[in-house]
């Protein structure tokens, strides 16, 4: 037999680029334990895939050896920047993972957890049915413990299938969907083994309000908290199991700050709840302004004191309480300011929604590091690394069942919906950044009995905390809930279903999506929707579009919601980052970032939202600062436009030249931070006349942040010269990269001249190259590599493999000449991390000629067929044209129509 290899990776400390964070991420809803008789393993490396259906595939010993090997997540395939239109493989795959039980986990229970397959799914272990699942946004975890032989190989066989089926949500077809869902195991894959006498997972266990361990707060204030613990115990053994648990509070650097203990007696083949009480003095209470967060480990211990199973969870002390007309109350006070975000898709460009953890923690980043404080999934709960991340940076979170624009009266689909609501609820509840729950299907028509059942899963599941959940109010049963999206009472003169004409002193309010603006729901022109490559103009619009144009009276905007009153809570822009769609051929361009997560104009004007003053509890960077929104090219504007979030800002135009000054004192706009305009001050004609004269060194803009009358922060724009050279750069926000087969960074090449300016105006291809321990997700085929510089600037994505060590990176434009662009090189290095792996080493070995799949794939097809499939593209163009009136009528109804 092949040797088998586990391999057990040593921990990497590394400094978090002055900000000392080094990001940790949850497996399987807690983290490791050492010594605690449960053991974690990272099932990503080495599945063979096969893109298609075959025969016997789940069967033990099916021959899977020339299939293509891929580490988990995998969306699939590679797809263009451009992916929208439903372009992406909708059908059947298969994966396979061979691997070694270990004989020391022999009499133990030994689960498997994914964390998100994408449709519908089954799991075989050697050959044996363990699972069915419908859905693809939350955990799927069966018992492998019968099937196993132990001290031999095994095998994992997966069938996922992302087809259109209405009897699970979303239940709509992909080619009508205003997001794409992709496919494949999309997000990590877990064995997790334990003794007998366990905690529970409260997924897998079923239990409402139940399973696991749930934490909450029933008393919490600056001088005191209570801690409520309910941890559910299960006893497999055929006889009586008694000990205690022990439960230890540490604060972020390592101190105790409380224990407690709890004794039980759990009967054989039963399972059991225990409640217990922990009190902290002086608790460093969580916030967005300052996430505190507590490590809290459970020991549960035999009755002769050795410890049989544990694990820690990462909590944060606080209380969130709506109280009507007095708005939120975080900690027992009223929170100040208005909760601005944004929405987030997960799909990332050419991977889809397969991201590994560290893009995920790097989205929370950039949002939050963007001065948003708030994030809604849309439509679905987001990956577990997301919300670790969201917990560790202070972004509350509103979490959404999936679901959109479709509702099916068929049981079957109902009762898929509520057990979508409950499994949320249950592998979220512990989040210090969970804000409130949108337990309802997002822009659908359902009835009154759906939508207070689904209000009561809420409340059901969240027995021990204050639960809140959301509805639209045109909704049925939306005067049974405590939350209610819509715009601003102040700009909806007009009737609509996402509007109300009065407050009711009862409830809060919310707008869950502004910001989007078209001028019909087909067509989709738009001065909101701005590719990054469009330039300098068309982002100038959209950022204020965002912020304060001049119809912000009847259109939600950022000063639009800072004119509310404190019942309305805030908003959440449509959307943060760039997406696919299935119902559009054109991407949805109204990111503040691209599908990349390369930052458009209105990033930095939200960024200017954020407070001015230095926030040492903030784990992302806080202060003044001060942006020029101007390129200085022969094209750009007049008028400068600067974000800031100081006092008073003042601009000089050339050295020696005009200066000219704002006051925050002179707007009398609500908003934090006005988007400020200096009126004609730039002519490329000064620049030329500065030019040829030899004086380029005197061309600049130079924007000064004053804060009580001393300068805070600065920002210094000068043209782009002569390009010389490819500047090459990885996109990592300071997170180190992991050798673990499926760690990815988005490296970005900019042409630019001697002083390392980024020339926006180019028109280049870069051909990137790279060797040593990372790979290119290239595909020529698709466009990715070369790539167009857009806006300067042209990303690829490098993965890394399973050894730890340096990758040296290329970029360059064709040619050689005289005067040609020289090329770029950068060099980085993957670390180990901290995790054990199981796979066998042969799987990553290349195979020759990999079959990929879809066999039949470049066989001629005889001229009936041929004319079989036009006439089948036809028919659907028909379908999906009536599918897409739908869709319209439905944004219709649920957009921003009225204002």
């Amino acid at each position: 037999m092949k040797k088998i290899i586990i391999l057990y990776l040593l921990l990497f400390v590394c400094a978090w680029t002055g900000r000392g964070i080094t990001p940790r991420f949850s497996t399987a809803g807690f983290y490791e334990l050492p010594n605690s008789g449960r053991s974690v393993y990272n099932m990503n490396v080495a599945w063979r895939f096969y893109k298609g259906d075959l025969a016997n595939a789940s069967q033990a010993g099916f021959m899977d050896s020339t299939w293509q090997v891929v580490s988990l997540p995998d969306g699939i395939e590679l797809l263009p920047e451009e992916a929208s239109g439903n372009i992406n493989y909708q059908g059947k795959v298969w994966y396979r993972k061979h691997f070694h039980a270990g004989m020391e986990w022999k009499g133990k229970k030994v689960m498997i957890h994914f964390e998100g397959i994408m449709g519908k799914s089954e799991i075989w272990i050697n050959g044996k049915p363990v699972k069915k699942h419908y859905g693809g946004y939350l955990p799927v975890i069966a018992d492998l413990t019968p099937w196993l032989q132990y001290g031999q190989e095994n095998v994992i066989a997966v069938c996922a299938d992302n087809s259109d089926d209405p009897s699970y949500p979303p239940g709509k077809p992909q080619r009508a969907l205003d997001f794409s869902y992709f496919g494949g195991i999309y997000r990590d894959c877990w064995l997790i083994t334990h003794g007998k006498l366990y905690i529970t997972d409260p997924n897998y266990e079923n239990e409402p309000g139940g399973g696991g361990l749930f934490v909450s707060y029933p008393q919490v204030g600056d001088k005191l908290a209570k801690i409520s613990l309910s941890l559910h115990l299960r006893n497999e053994y055929a006889h009586k199991c008694k000990g205690s648990v022990l439960y230890t509070l540490k604060d972020g650097r390592g101190n105790v700050v409380t224990t407690g203990k709890k004794a039980y007696l759990v009967d054989p083949e039963q399972g059991m709840s225990l409640l217990s009480e922990l009190t902290v003095r002086n608790p460093s209470l969580w916030s967005p302004e300052s996430p505190s967060l507590y490590w809290l480990s459970v020991c549960v211990k035999d009755e002769k004191g050795t410890v049989v199973d544990g694990y820690e969870q990462r909590i944060g002390i606080r209380r969130i309480e709506m109280k009507g007309g007095d708005g939120l109350w975080l900690n027992g006070k009223p929170y100040p300011d208005k909760l601005i975000g944004g929405n987030r898709h997960q799909d990332f460009a050419v991977i889809g929604n397969a991201l590994p953890n560290s893009l995920h923690w790097r989205d929370a980043w950039k949002l939050r590091n963007a001065g948003m404080r708030v994030i809604r999934a849309a439509h679905y709960p987001q990956d577990p690394a997301f919300l670790d991340a969201c917990d560790e940076l202070g972004l509350f979170y509103i979490e959404a069942t999936p679901g959109w624009q479709f509702y099916n009266k068929d049981s079957i689909f109902v009762k898929r919906v509520y057990d979508n609501i409950r499994n949320m609820v249950r592998r979220d509840r512990n989040r210090p950044s969970l804000l409130f729950w949108e337990p309802v299907l997002n822009e659908t028509g359902f009835p009154l009995d759906f939508a207070l059942q689904a209000k009561k899963c809420v409340d059901e599941e969240m027995r021990f905390e204050n639960a809140y959940s959301a509805i639209d109010p045109g909704s049925k049963g939306s005067e049974s809930f405590p939350v209610i999206y819509t715009h601003p009472l102040s700009i909806s003169p007009k009737k609509s279903s996402v509007s109300v004409d009065k407050a009711d002193s009862s409830k809060v309010y919310f707008t869950r999506e502004f910001g989007d603006n078209v001028d019909d729901w087909s067509a989709n022109n738009s001065s909101s929707r701005v590719c990054r490559s469009w330039g300098e103009v068309p982002m100038l619009v959209q950022a204020e579009h965002y912020a304060a144009p001049p119809y912000s009276s009847y259109f939600t905007t950022i000063e639009a919601l800072c004119r509310t009153r404190r019942n309305h809570l805030g908003g959440t822009l449509w959307h943060s980052f760039d997406h696919q769609r299935g119902c559009h051929p054109i991407a949805f361009y109204g990111g503040i970032m691209d599908a990349y997560r390369q930052p458009k104009t209105a990033y930095y004007m939200f960024m200017s939202q954020r407070p001015g003053m230095l926030n040492p509890s903030s784990p992302v960077e806080s202060g003044p600062m001060v942006y020029v929104a101007h390129q200085m090219t022969p094209f750009s504007p007049a008028d400068v436009t600067v974000y800031s979030n100081c006092e008073e800002v003042r601009l000089t135009a050339y050295e020696g030249g005009k200066q000219y000054t704002w006051k925050r004192s002179s707007s009398s706009l609500k908003m934090p931070s006005p988007i400020i305009t200096f009126k004609n001050v730039f002519d490329f004609m000064d620049t030329k006349a500065l030019s040829r004269a030899g004086k380029q060194k005197e061309v600049y803009l130079l924007a000064e942040g004053l804060i009580g009358g001393k300068v805070v922060a600065t920002h210094k724009r000068v043209p782009s010269r002569k390009p010389v050279r490819v500047g090459l750069r990885i996109d990592n926000d300071g997170v180190p990269l992991l050798s673990d087969g499926s760690d990815i960074v988005v490296v970005i090449a900019e042409i630019v001249d001697r002083d390392g300016v980024v020339k926006r105006l180019n028109n280049f291809e870069v051909r990137f190259s790279v060797e040593g321990e990372g790979v290119l997700l290239e595909d020529e085929s698709v466009g990715i590599n070369p790539v167009r510089a857009n806006w300067g600037s042209a990303p690829i994505l490098l993965r890394t493999t399973t050894r730890p060590g340096k990758i040296k990176i290329k970029a360059e434009i064709f040619g050689n000449g005289v005067n040609a662009i020289e090329p770029g090189e950068l060099e980085i290095e993957s670390v180990q991390p901290s995790m054990k792996f199981i796979y066998k080493s042969s799987e990553l070995m290349p195979v020759k000629h990999p079959v990929k799949g879809m066999p039949n794939a470049g066989r001629p097809e005889s001229s009936d067929v041929q004319m079989l499939r036009k006439e089948i593209s036809r028919l659907q163009k028909i379908i999906s044209e009536k599918e897409l009136k739908e869709v319209e009528m439905q944004q219709e109804k649920f957009g921003e129509k009225s204002n």
